[in-house]
């Protein structure tokens, strides 16, 4: 049982850590979210088209790409990136460190998910751009992308969501995001189990509106391509 003193003390530590901890979740956490993902789904697109090119050297680097960082933890990566490039001479700051650790590894996982997406495309919609003049480009970016992009969807939503927690791993680089706030907050409070279970609570809440807001997302996409 919490006396009542201990009590007050950690409602008044929720209460005054709450909009610090937010805070950086917003300056920090969603943009380094939105912008390593955006990033991430463009070195994604190329990998895919790399993989599917019929091009031996594109599709071999490709491979390679995607088995070593599918096959290396994000953790690992960004000490690569912010603590062990430095020992060569290229010196890199904390959060280009962690957007680049992010869209790198975002690219090579969300290459697959766009890769089967492609391959998913029957091939009677190739033929029926080449049937009509299109060459290969322009079958890609009118027929095939398109539809490509609806299959995609779903498991790119579950691929953005788990970004988001996975930012927490920045605070190991020192990047000044929510988490790192919460770890910064816990070394004057002593108080850890508290303010990392908050931690988790804003987290949860990023997920949540993130995930309804690309529910709504998929929905009128959705309505747009079977219109």
């Amino acid at each position: 049982m919490l006396d009542q003193e201990r009590m007050d003390r950690i409602i008044d530590i929720v209460v005054n850590s709450f909009f610090p901890m937010l805070k950086a979740g917003v300056a920090f956490t969603v943009p380094l979210t939105l912008l390593s993902f955006f990033l991430g789904l463009i070195l994604a697109l190329l990998t895919a088209l790399a993989r599917i090119s019929g091009i031996k050297p594109l599709d071999a680097a490709a491979r390679f790409y995607v088995w070593v960082i599918r096959g290396t933890p994000l953790l690992v990566q960004l000490f690569v990136i912010f603590y062990g490039l430095p020992s060569i001479g290229v010196t890199i700051g904390p959060l280009p460190s962690a957007i680049i650790g992010f869209t790198i590894n975002m690219g090579a996982y969300n290459s697959e998910i766009i890769r089967a997406a492609i391959l998913s495309i029957p091939k009677g919609q190739w033929e029926a751009g080449y049937s009509i003049g299109m060459s290969y480009p322009q079958a890609l970016k009118r027929i095939i992308l398109p539809q490509a992009t609806r299959v995609s969807v779903p498991p790119l939503a579950n691929s953005f969501i788990s970004l988001v927690k996975d930012t927490s791993l920045a605070a190991t680089i020192t990047v000044t995001e929510m988490f790192r706030v919460a770890q910064q907050i816990t070394a004057t409070t002593y108080e850890p189990l508290v303010l990392y279970c908050l931690a988790g609570f804003i987290y949860l809440i990023f997920s949540t509106v993130l995930s309804n807001a690309q529910g709504r997302m998929e929905k009128r996409f959705d309505r747009y391509v079977t219109g």
